[in-house]
C-alpha cells in the first residue's frame, strides 16, 4: 500500500522549505529597494539582524498554519490541479495580509504606490515559489499513478456485464486512474457475467475481503437493477467506513450526496463522505479546540458549585463516564456530570432514560433540564474525541440495533460526534431505539449539509433550548 503519511510529509516539507525561500527572497528584495525601517550597512547585516532572523523562523511557521487550515494536507493523492492552484493562491493572499499587518506596516515607504507594489511582490513570491514545489510533488505523484507504479486496492460492487466492461476499460486505458481491482462482488438479484478473470465474492463476504485485501475504495457498477435492490446493497456497504463511488446513471437521483470525482476518464459519483470542504473541516476543528479551552477555564468555578451540589444530593462520583462509538467507529469515554444515582445500571444492561425516570437524582433533574450535565464533554472536544456540533454518539449496544434497521447510520462515523446536534435541537433526547431511528434523519440531513454557518445556527438553537429549560 502507498504510504499516505510519507506523501503528506513530502508536501509539508516542501511547503516549509519553499516558504522559507520565498520569505528570504522577499527580505532581500525589500532591502535592495530601500523599503525597510532602520539603517543597515549591507544586505548581510540586515539579514543577520535579530528581528529579521526571528521573522525567518516565525513567518514560515505561520504560513504552515494557514496551509494546514486550508485543508491542503487532508487528501494527498489524486489532487485536482485547478483546486491546487486555487488553494495555493488564497493561502498566499491570507499569508500576505497577515505578514503585512504583523511586520510590514511600519516599513519606510516613499510613495503609496510602492506599498502596493511590495504587497504584490510578496503575494507573487508566496504563490509562485510554493506552487512550483507543490506542482513538482503532485506531478511526480500523478506520474506514478498513471504509469501504474502506485495504485489503490479497489473492490468492484457488481459482477454483471457492465461491471466487467468497466474494469476492462480501466485495464486497457493508456493511463491508469490508480484503481487496483482485487475482485467483483455480486449484487443480489443481478445476473452475473461469465468468464470473469478476477475473484468473485458475495455481499456476505465483503467485510472479510476488505480486511484481507486491504481494500481502500469501493466502486458500485450495477448492470440492471431495481432501485430498492441497489439501495439495499449500498446500505450494506456504509458500515465498512470506506470511500464509495458509483458510475453515474438515473439511480443517482436517489442519492442526496452527489459529488463528482475522477474527471479524468469516466466520472464517478461519490456517495459517501460529507459535503463540507476540507478547509471547513479544519477550521471547524480549530474553533472546537479554541472554544472548548476557553469554556473549560471560564466555567471552572461553576463546575465546582455543580460538583458540590452533586455530592450533597447523592452518594457516588461527581463525573460519570460511558463508552460511546465515535469518529471512524473508535470507542471513547464520554464525560458527564452524574445525573443518576450511582450504579443505575447494576445488571450491566444498557438502558435509555425516560420521563420521570426514578434513577435520576434531584440535582440530576435540574441539570438535564438545562443540559448542564453535558458541559464536561468540552474536554472530549478538546482532546479530539468529539466536536461541539455533530451527531450525538451512542453506545455500541444501541448502534448495532440502529444499523441493523438503518445501515446508513454508519455514515455518521465519518465525522466527530457532537455535544449538540440538529437531531438534539429538532427532536431532543430519544427514549427508545425507535425514537433514535426517527432522530437519525436529522443527523443524516446535517451530514449532507455540514457547514460552519449551519453549525452556528445549531449552537444558537441549543443556547435557546438551554436558557428556556427545554433540555428534557
Amino acid at each position: 500500500m502507498i504510504s499516505e503519511r510519507k506523501q503528506r510529509l513530502c508536501y509539508v516539507a516542501g511547503d516549509y522549505l519553499s516558504s522559507n525561500v520565498a520569505w528570504f527572497a522577499y527580505n532581500c528584495v525589500r532591502y535592495l529597494l530601500g523599503t525597510v525601517e532602520g539603517h543597515y550597512a549591507s544586505l548581510e547585516q540586515f539579514l543577520l539582524a535579530p528581528m529579521v532572523l526571528v521573522g525567518q523562523l516565525v513567518f514560515p511557521l505561520m504560513m504552515m498554519a494557514v496551509y494546514c487550515l486550508s485543508g491542503y494536507y487532508n487528501k494527498v493523492f489524486r489532487k485536482s490541479r485547478l483546486q491546487e492552484v486555487a488553494t495555493t493562491f488564497w493561502s498566499a493572499v491570507i499569508n500576505t495580509l497577515l505578514i503585512f499587518f504583523v511586520a510590514l506596516i511600519n516599513d519606510v515607504i516613499k510613495e503609496r504606490g510602492t506599498d502596493y507594489e511590495m504587497l504584490l511582490l510578496l503575494l507573487s513570491l508566496l504563490f509562485f515559489v510554493i506552487y512550483a514545489v507543490r506542482a513538482i510533488i503532485t506531478s511526480r505523484t500523478s506520474h506514478k499513478i498513471k504509469s501504474r507504479q502506485w495504485s489503490f486496492n479497489t473492490l468492484i460492487i457488481g459482477r454483471g456485464t457492465t461491471a466487467v466492461a468497466f474494469v476492462n476499460k480501466l485495464v486497457n486505458q493508456r493511463y491508469s486512474l490508480g484503481y487496483n481491482v482485487k475482485g467483483f462482488v455480486s449484487i443480489p438479484g443481478e445476473s452475473d457475467a461469465k468468464d470473469v478473470s478476477l475473484p468473485c465474492y458475495t455481499m456476505d463476504e465483503v467485510a472479510e475481503v476488505c480486511h484481507n485485501e486491504q481494500i481502500e475504495e469501493l466502486i458500485v457498477v450495477p448492470t440492471r437493477h431495481e432501485d430498492s435492490q441497489l439501495l439495499a446493497t449500498i446500505n450494506r456497504l456504509f458500515i465498512l467506513d470506506l470511500p464509495i463511488k458509483m458510475t453515474p446513471d438515473r439511480s443517482n437521483v436517489l442519492l442526496s450526496q452527489v459529488r463528482i470525482s475522477d474527471m479524468y476518464g469516466d466520472p464517478l459519483v461519490d456517495i459517501s463522505g460529507s459535503n463540507m470542504s476540507e478547509s471547513g473541516k479544519n477550521v471547524k476543528r480549530c474553533i472546537d479546540m479554541l472554544v472548548s479551552a476557553i469554556l473549560l477555564v471560564v466555567l471552572l468555578p461553576f463546575f465546582g458549585i455543580i460538583a458540590a451540589l452533586i455530592k450533597l444530593d447523592s452518594k457516588g462520583p461527581v463525573f460519570y463516564t460511558q463508552e460511546r462509538m465515535g469518529y471512524h467507529k473508535n470507542p471513547f469515554r464520554i464525560i458527564k456530570f452524574r445525573s443518576m444515582r450511582d450504579n443505575a445500571e447494576q445488571d450491566n444492561t444498557p438502558q435509555l432514560t425516560s420521563e420521570n425516570d426514578p434513577r435520576i437524582t434531584r440535582v440530576g433533574q435540574f441539570m438535564r433540564k438545562y443540559r448542564i450535565d453535558e458541559l464536561p464533554q468540552f474536554w472530549n472536544v478538546l482532546v479530539g474525541e468529539m466536536s461541539i456540533v455533530g451527531p450525538r454518539p451512542e453506545r455500541k449496544f444501541f448502534v448495532d440495533q440502529i444499523v441493523e434497521r438503518v445501515p446508513s447510520y454508519a455514515l455518521l462515523y465519518q465525522v466527530r460526534p457532537g455535544i449538540t446536534s440538529l437531531g438534539m435541537v429538532k427532536y431532543g433526547y430519544a427514549k427508545n431505539v425507535d425514537e433514535m431511528v426517527e432522530r437519525l434523519s436529522y443527523d443524516l440531513l446535517y451530514l449532507e449539509n455540514m457547514s460552519l454557518i449551519n453549525d452556528l445556527k445549531i449552537m444558537v438553537y441549543t443556547i435557546k433550548t438551554v436558557l428556556t429549560g427545554r433540555g428534557m
